[in-house]
């Protein structure tokens, strides 16, 4: 696997850490075909090497999700009828999902709905982390938000070979002044490490 790394990475505020959106991405930019689909993503090959997920994941102490990429889940891995899925992928770490309508609830996870500003929620996902990161799952205009209230520290992004033309942006936002953190290699995917700059 090639890798390349530079710089120390985003600046840790003390007493928190990263909030950062770790995602993939076809190489013109889409989460999601145009049918909201990620069949896509799941069909481009990959190295068999789960380390990156697992570095990743174990700094981990709060996630945040939109309403759409929920309601995905819940439909692509029927965890409703199998919440022990939703154990398995993601343990007891907290979810706070952003919504603005009634949404099922998965039994035995640990769920908090919420509407409105990012900024007091992220408030009460760091307290609750206690110093560990916090990972925006998606979608892209809920990492967008994080940004535009300056509380985005990193992007980790797979891209894959494969381009869609259409579908769900990874960010639906103009953000410059990125760094590139790390670069590696994974099968026919690359991924990117960037820190985001205020």
């Amino acid at each position: 696997m090639a890798r390349h790394e530079r710089g120390r990475g985003a600046k840790r505020i003390a007493g928190r850490g990263l909030t950062q959106y770790f995602t993939a991405t076809s190489l013109d930019g889409f989460l999601a075909d145009e049918n909201g689909s990620l069949e896509w993503l799941f069909k481009t090959p990959h190295a068999d090497d789960s380390t990156r997920w697992q570095d990743f994941f174990s700094q981990v102490g709060a996630m945040a999700m939109g309403a759409t990429t929920y309601e995905w889940a819940l439909d692509h891995d029927a965890l409703l009828e199998r919440p022990d899925r939703w154990h398995d992928y993601y343990a007891d770490v907290p979810c706070w999902i952003f919504t603005n309508r009634d949404l099922p609830r998965i039994p035995g996870a640990e769920l908090r709905f919420v509407g409105g500003k990012v900024a007091p929620v992220h408030a009460d996902m760091s307290a609750v982390a206690g110093g560990k990161n916090i990972w925006i799952v998606g979608g892209g205009d809920l990492v967008g938000q994080f940004h535009d209230a300056g509380l985005l520290d990193e992007i980790h992004v797979s891209l894959a070979p494969v381009t869609l033309g259409a579908g769900a942006p990874l960010l639906p936002r103009r953000i410059e002044g990125m760094h590139v953190a790390s670069v590696s290699q994974d099968g026919e995917r690359v991924n990117i490490t960037y820190e985001v700059r205020a």
